[in-house]
């Protein structure tokens, strides 16, 4: 099943069932009104929405409505803990290749992962407010899943059996304050703003075939100003697939159910071409495009985001149906 919140004015707006094919939807009100309702009590309130799943996608939902992704907010408006991973390990050797560093061997052992902030998320048409273009200002394309509850040191068997929903995220990136915040290490707070999630957020099983020990074996489409910058599978280059990065964050303490974890900037290895590197499947962030002009020519050329600019993420199915629903964004400048 698909599910969204729909802005109602509330800090948790109002849970919704999507149709399959993201054209209709129905108010879950006589099940559940928010979506963290449904995380606390899957086992009895899970199975009464996928009724009312199955009813509206054969058209028999007698109060359906069109779906309008513009209403909604992020599928889960504030969640308890937002950790998001690097599962991506060539995000990583990228970036460290053109800053001539090396990559740890215990980052092809143990995931990388920050606690972000989880109190206020993005939906999928909220504009992102930058206070200063200077910030340098970089978007993300990521898979996140919603868990159930996850106990303490649970395995990555565990991990998985735990995940509920996936989505889309944009990890919104501020590079030139995260850059003094690594400095720090301390963890990164102001280089990392609100984050933005898909509209709907879907089941596993809604990915068939696509969805293989733990990973989304789909294309996740980028489009910064209107043209295609990523083309970037999702499932081969997963180092750490979703169990073991749940597994890595229950590790020294348990997990409620609402925690989102995410995978990390989806991320492709490049290819040699005629004595040079190249990436014929784009980038996920701008970080990772400065660093393939760094090793191709010695320097970035292309800069971040500026105001105005326009940002859209989707992926997908194995039919070509769009699997979450687009995150739209514009850049604007913040002012108090």
């Amino acid at each position: 099943m698909k599910l969204a919140t729909y802005k109602d004015g509330s800090r948790d707006g109002q849970l919704v069932v999507v149709s399959r094919d993201l054209t209709t939807a129905h108010y879950a009100t006589g099940i559940a009104s928010r979506l963290q309702q449904v995380l606390d009590d899957w086992n009895f309130l899970s199975p009464q929405l996928q009724d009312l799943s199955h009813t509206l996608d054969q058209g028999k939902a007698r109060h359906a409505f069109p779906f309008d992704p513009a209403l909604c907010m992020a599928p889960l408006p504030r969640a308890y803990q937002w950790a998001d991973g690097s599962a991506y390990l060539n995000h990583v050797e990228l970036v460290r290749a053109a800053g001539k560093g090396d990559v740890p061997e215990s980052f092809y052992t143990e995931p990388l992962m920050y606690q972000g902030g989880s109190d206020d998320f993005l939906g999928p048409r909220d504009d992102i407010l930058v206070a200063d273009e200077a910030f340098d200002i970089d978007f993300e394309a990521e898979l996140a899943v919603i868990t159930g509850d996850v106990p303490m040191a649970a395995t990555p068997e565990q991990g998985l059996k735990a995940v509920r929903l996936l989505m889309l995220a944009n990890d919104v990136s501020l590079r030139a304050l995260i850059a003094a915040e690594i400095d720090k290490r301390m963890g990164l707070l102001q280089g990392k703003p609100a984050t933005a999630f898909s509209p709907v957020a879907v089941t596993p099983d809604e990915l068939g075939e696509a969805w293989q020990a733990g990973r989304v074996h789909l294309t996740m489409q980028t489009t910064w100003n209107g043209r295609k910058v990523g083309m970037r599978d999702a499932g081969p280059e997963m180092r750490f697939h979703f169990g073991q990065l749940i597994a890595h964050a229950a590790r020294t303490r348990r997990l409620r159910a609402g925690t989102i974890v995410g995978g990390g900037t989806v991320s492709n290895p490049g290819i040699e071409r005629d004595g040079r590197r190249e990436w014929p499947k784009g980038y996920g962030c701008i970080a990772e495009k400065r660093a393939m002009e760094t090793l191709q020519d010695g320097a970035p050329r292309t800069a971040y985001m500026r105001f105005g600019d326009t940002l859209r993420i989707e992926m997908k199915g194995l039919g070509g149906e769009s699997v979450f629903g687009a995150i739209e964004q514009k850049i604007r400048q913040f002012a108090p």
